[in-house]
């Protein structure tokens, strides 16, 4: 198994392992398969209710975010343009342009506003499948900082 913003082909030394989600194990959810999810674009996912935005970014790591926008309340993020900024992955939203780093959730544009997170959720890969475990929504933790 590979871990939280990962995928086999693309391990990163600084990556924090998760553990490797069964497919009855509390929590992860089966999103869909690796191959599934294109480069540098995002795909949208329904978790118990909740949209979620996946990414891959082009040295094959995955993200996941919530899908409504903080700024707008659209739920638009899978369609944002995924990028870098620095060494560091990001998703611009289409609605507003606010840069959001893929990694933390954190904006790092807010365009003229004041800044707002997005939440972030830890992603695994078991055996090519990918797993997303939801960040509480009434926990800070996945609002801004690193879930690994």
């Amino acid at each position: 198994m590979t871990s939280d913003a990962e995928t086999p082909a693309a391990a990163t030394p600084e990556a924090t392992a998760v553990p490797a989600p069964a497919a009855s194990a509390p929590g992860w959810t089966r999103i869909c398969r690796v191959d599934d999810l294109l480069v540098e674009r995002g795909a949208a996912a329904l978790v118990d209710g909740r949209q979620i935005a996946l990414f891959r970014t082009y040295d094959g790591r995955l993200f996941a975010t919530d899908q409504v926008d903080p700024f707008s309340g659209a739920a638009i993020l899978s369609r944002g343009i995924v990028g870098d900024r620095g060494g560091v992955p990001t998703v611009a939203s289409p609605m507003y342009k606010q840069v959001f780093d893929l990694r933390t959730g954190a904006c790092l544009d807010t365009q003229g506003k004041e800044p707002l997170s997005v939440r972030v959720h830890p992603v695994a890969v078991t055996d090519g499948v990918v797993f997303v475990k939801l960040a509480p929504a009434d926990d800070s933790v996945g609002a801004g900082k690193d879930p690994r």
